[in-house]
This record gives structure tokens, sequence and C-alpha cells, in this order.
């Protein structure tokens, strides 16, 4: 197995394309580019991030937040990966 990760490419919502159902089908919206911060009807994480300047859900400070919920990774992973506290309740 190869450890060059220079051709990987990765989905706004932080997953990788390759590993994103609707990439396997052919039916990425955004094609073989993948899916990038833009404004986007059917993605809230790529709009936001957009609107916000980031190229990943992660850079943005105010992650995790509630659209990340809305995004493939279970927002207590999110939650874990930034160092923050899950909500209670």
């Amino acid at each position: 197995m190869s450890s060059d990760l220079s051709s990987l490419k990765v989905g706004v919502c932080g997953i990788a394309c390759e590993a994103c159902p609707r990439m396997a089908l052919g039916k990425c919206p955004n094609g073989e580019a993948g899916c990038r911060p833009q404004e986007n009807r059917m993605c809230q994480i790529a709009t936001c991030a957009f609107r916000k300047g980031v190229a990943l859900c992660f850079q943005c400070p105010e992650f995790p937040c509630e659209t990340t919920k809305l995004g493939p990774i279970s927002y207590g992973y999110c939650c874990f990966i930034s160092g923050k506290e899950m909500p209670s309740g």
C-alpha cells in the first residue's frame, strides 16, 4: 500500500471523495473535482464553508456546529477531534 496521499481528494465535509457513495456511483454533482466550498443547494456544509471562507469544515473556528450535524461524520467524533466537549442534553 502506498503512503503517497498527495492525490487524495477530501471533500469539504472531511471525507475522502473516493469513499463517498455518490462519487463511487459517478453521481457527484461536481464530477471528478469532488465537493468544494461553494453555494450548493444539495449540501449545506459546502455552502456554509463557502460563506465562512474555509476550504474544509473543520478549519472553521465554530467547528463543530449545528451544520456539522448534517454531514457524514458523526457529531460526537467531530467534537472529539476538535477537542471540544459534546453538549449535554
